[in-house]
């Protein structure tokens, strides 16, 4: 075992025990609530560029398995833990946190008082941070992360290079892929759809080509921002098919609608966070993980309602558009990990399918 220490960017300094990759890592410093699903969080595509604290204090015990994965490919930076397992006991088990993070070059460091890095970052804010070995000097690695800047292509190191389908006979989906997670797929496979996953940047000449029944805008990291063809596209999509919207695609369908975006304090991530429909006054305990939201206010000149809410902080959770055919949600209803309390979701996206294409045909027979 060897010695690491992570360095926040106001210059906090955690010194720890190494595991996983012994490689430096630098990022934006975040943290997880979830008390399981690590597996899942550490192969979310959305934590791209980012290092991940787990407040759960014990980490690894059920070891990593081959069935929750949410990518091949995990995007995450580091992994900070107050006890990582080092002999899981679960069935399903097929190698140690450890092992997977060496094989995948991701750094962990455990021994953290992660109680007082999450009081941190919740008073402060997310940051930058590094993961590096004892022997650094911590002056020198404040002074280089104060003059980094983060990365802002997320949305383009993960997201698929070329288009691949997912055959099925049921309604033909196109789904955008920002950094979506496999459980998006998971969900449409249940329902017998063919799914045609592209690119972030594929133009809306090309979407409509594939002549979808209906188009999903999945999840994925970073500032939607930072994605502006993507907005564009979205924008010339809504209105053809149904459209629905999932965390980034969220952002995205409102900042195509005219609304804007803003960047939280240190956002939320995690399997507990409850959510109020304020059509239907029902709340939902739903998985979430963004550090943007929707500006409430933004939404006055647009033709969005609002339709769900966070209970926690009041932000902007839910969707719709008054005239064109879309709507979205903030959180996750695939969950991975975390509740299925609004899997739903995609069964009201297949039903929106269906009256749509049913009010088509109507319409060519007056």
């Amino acid at each position: 075992m060897y010695m690491k220490q992570l360095v926040l960017e106001d210059g906090t300094v955690f010194v720890g025990k190494g595991f996983g990759s012994d490689r430096e890592s630098f990022g934006e410093i975040v943290f997880n609530t979830g008390m399981t699903g690590y597996q899942e969080v550490i192969s979310d595509p959305s934590y791209c560029g980012q290092i991940v604290t787990f407040t759960y204090p014990l980490v690894g015990n059920y070891g990593i398995n081959r069935d929750d994965f949410e990518t091949v490919n995990p995007a995450i930076l580091g992994v900070v833990v107050k006890e990582h397992c080092e002999h899981p006991s679960n069935f399903r088990s097929e190698e140690t946190l450890d092992e997977f993070l060496q094989a995948k070059r991701i750094p962990g460091i455990s021994g953290v008082d992660t109680r007082k890095l999450t009081k941190i970052i919740r008073k402060h804010g997310t940051m930058k941070a590094m993961i590096t070995s004892v022997d650094r000097p911590v002056e020198q690695l404040v002074s280089i992360m104060k003059e980094t800047p983060l990365a802002t292509d997320q949305v383009k190191q993960v997201s698929t290079v070329k288009p691949y389908v997912v055959p099925g006979r049921g309604y033909r989906i196109v789904l955008i892929d920002f950094g979506m997670k496999h459980g998006i797929l998971r969900e449409f496979t249940k329902r017998s759809c063919h799914v045609t996953v592209v690119p972030y940047h594929t133009s809306a000449e090309e979407i409509e080509r594939l002549r979808p029944d209906g188009i999903m805008l999945s999840n994925g990291p970073g500032d939607p921002k930072d994605v502006p063809e993507a907005i564009q596209t979205v924008r010339k999509l809504m209105g053809r098919v149904p459209v629905f919207g999932i965390c980034l695609g969220h952002q995205l369908i409102a900042l195509a609608s005219g609304a804007d975006t803003v960047k939280m304090k240190f956002g939320h991530r995690g399997g507990n966070q409850p959510v109020k429909d304020i059509r239907t006054n029902k709340t939902a305990i739903t998985s979430q993980n963004h550090g943007y939201a929707v500006d409430e206010e933004s939404l006055q000149s647009t033709s969005l309602s609002l339709t769900q809410i966070s209970l926690n902080d009041g932000t902007v959770e839910g969707l719709e558009h008054k005239t064109q055919n879309a709507f979205s949600v903030q959180y996750h209803p695939e969950s991975s990990p975390g509740p299925d309390d609004t899997a739903a979701l995609f069964d009201e996206f297949l039903t929106r399918i269906t009256q749509s294409q049913k009010e088509t045909k109507e319409a060519l027979h007056v």
